[in-house]
């Protein structure tokens, strides 16, 4: 089971790639302290008015720390970004890699909102790690024990009064971010999450909220989710404040403590003023590197938060009725070719839905013969989308036998089961962008010509040259083009990729029932005799478009 730390170890960078900006970061952090102490040093010695052949190692010393300084706080935001988000790409690759085997049925529970949230803010909140918690706590911890080493060698009692003041800040200012704070970065994410499940709701459905007036309701809905994200961002961001405002009070008090400390060594000749004054000044100066450390503590709540949901959206094991072979890496499976031979075979089948409690499907027995057109018929409920399902192998049987050529579907990888396989879903998934990314997407090496030709075959011809060619675009899922425009382009992209067997998944459903005749009738001429067609509807069509019929009930095939 993947846990939280599972989650954690897998954002940090490996050492090859940390360790450079955390030195750097530590050289800048080191060059600042130094430069404060150096200058303060020269600025008091130099008031004496000594010979200046004693001032010239300060001199120097004031301009490399100053130069170091800038250049180490460079090549330490050079290095860490680059390891950060290089083991940020890795990690939302693997998140992804592991999403993909349960889509879409192991994902039928989760709201998209929380997915979109696992995906992108959670996703990228773990780059926070490397950069925000773990190099400031190293550079800034090893910097302040240095400054005290130092301050120490000057006057020991001036040491002591600034870890003292250290160590009251840290647990003080740690203290305060987690119990003002804690909380709300707590929430903030699942009402990041609630936010945009109330956005694509609103939005997916705005027309059957116009025309039912409920879309003043869902409005509300989204500023209430609105006010929510912002009450809790807004006390995070106090908590954070409040923590600094600390720190900086801790800073003034160390340089009095060091004052209080370092008067009478001054007073009697144990320590010079130039020493003085180093001892006063650093404080200063390791305090503003200390100010990381409440920042650091608030990343850090804030990524183990998000490091948790992502652990918990997504499991390691694939729910029940989800195969099971998809929830492993599929370099594990040989990737032998699916010859379709005699046809897709199901023998006593059953199958059911990731969380229900009865099967959908019952000891279906079904051929599917290369070439042959195939209606499977039946009432809402019936089990023919469990059925289409199964035959993709988006869902697990749980008793029976199905084979491809032969072959069973377990002995294969998935994913050459979905190159025999395709399905076009009831309804297909267009992206945002033109006609021709989305056919792209069913062959990336198709030219302009073929992907005109094939939207020939559906029937898209004159509307694509209305249209002003494959540059249109189609809208948020489709928005621009119609349910049998959305199709017809669903068609086609499989044809595209050339699917021996196309499962079409009531293709009619967004279409006018004068209409679907004419739809259904281009469909299946655009497939062609060589490829073999199942056809689920509710309703029936055509018998001379089919060469035979199924009727699905309750699960079962009608005898």
């Amino acid at each position: 089971m993947t846990t939280t730390t599972d989650v954690l170890r897998r954002a940090m960078p490996s050492l090859r790639r940390f360790w450079p900006g955390a030195a750097s970061g530590f050289l800048s952090e080191a060059s600042a302290v130094a430069l404060l102490a150096c200058s303060a040093w020269l600025i008091v010695r130099a008031s004496e008015q000594p010979p200046v052949m004693y001032l010239s190692a300060a001199v120097v010393g004031v301009r490399a720390f100053a130069l170091s300084r800038a250049a180490f706080r460079y090549t330490e935001r050079l290095a860490s970004h680059d390891a950060a988000l290089r083991q940020l790409a890795v990690t939302r690759t693997d998140l992804v890699r592991r999403l993909i085997p349960l889509a879409p049925d192991g994902l039928t529970r989760t709201r998209r909102g929380s997915v979109l949230g696992a995906l992108v803010d959670d996703v990228d909140e773990l780059q926070n790690l490397p950069l925000r918690v773990v190099l400031p706590l190293v550079s800034s911890a090893t910097v302040a024990l240095g400054a005290v080493v130092l301050v120490g060698i000057v006057w020991w009692p001036a040491a002591l009064t600034l870890l003292a003041c250290l160590l009251v800040a840290a647990v003080v200012a740690v203290g305060w971010g987690w119990v003002a704070g804690s909380r709300a970065e707590r929430s903030i994410a699942p009402l990041r999450a609630r936010l945009a499940d109330a956005v694509l709701d609103h939005l997916a459905s705005l027309d059957v909220l116009a025309a039912y007036g409920a879309d003043a309701h869902s409005a509300q809905r989204i500023a209430a989710a609105d006010g929510a994200l912002r009450r809790a961002v807004t006390r995070r961001a106090g908590a954070q404040a409040g923590s600094t405002a600390v720190v900086s009070v801790l800073a003034g008090a160390a340089s009095v403590f060091a004052v209080l400390a370092a008067v009478p060594a001054l007073g009697d000749g144990t320590i010079t003023a130039p020493a003085f004054a180093v001892a006063v000044l650093v404080p200063m100066a390791v305090f503003e590197v200390f100010a990381a450390v409440p920042a650091a503590a608030s990343s850090w709540r804030q990524v183990r938060a998000a490091a948790a949901r992502i652990a918990e959206a997504v499991p390691d094991e694939a729910p029940a009725g989800i195969p099971l072979e998809v929830a492993r890496d599929a370099d594990a499976y040989a990737r032998t070719d699916a010859a379709l031979g005699a046809g897709l075979v199901l023998q006593g089948v059953a199958a059911r839905w990731p969380g229900a409690a009865e099967d959908a499907l019952h000891a279906l027995d079904l051929t599917v013969a290369p070439g042959e057109r195939i209606l499977v018929v039946g009432s809402s409920g019936a089990g023919k989308t469990t059925a289409a399902h199964v035959l993709v192998r988006f869902l697990e049987t749980t008793a029976g036998r199905y084979t491809i050529g032969g072959v069973d579907v377990h002995d294969l990888d998935p994913d050459t089961v979905r190159e025999t396989v395709g399905l076009c879903e009831q309804q297909p998934m267009l992206f945002d962008e033109d006609i021709r990314q989305n056919l792209l997407f069913a062959r990336d090496t198709a030219t302009d010509a073929e992907l005109e030709a094939v939207l020939q075959r559906v029937g898209l011809g004159d509307w694509l040259a209305a249209r002003g060619g494959l540059d249109a675009r189609v809208g948020e899922r489709g928005a621009l083009v119609s349910g049998g425009q959305a199709q017809r382009i669903a068609l086609a992209r499989a044809l595209l990729h050339g699917f021996p067997v196309l499962v079409l998944d009531e293709p009619t459903a967004g279409v006018d029932a004068d209409a679907s005749d004419a739809l259904l009738t281009d469909l299946l001429g655009a497939v062609g005799p060589d490829r073999a067609v199942v056809l689920i509807s509710h309703v029936d069509v055509p018998a001379e478009l089919v060469d035979r019929t199924v009727r699905l009930t309750g699960g079962r095939i009608e005898a």
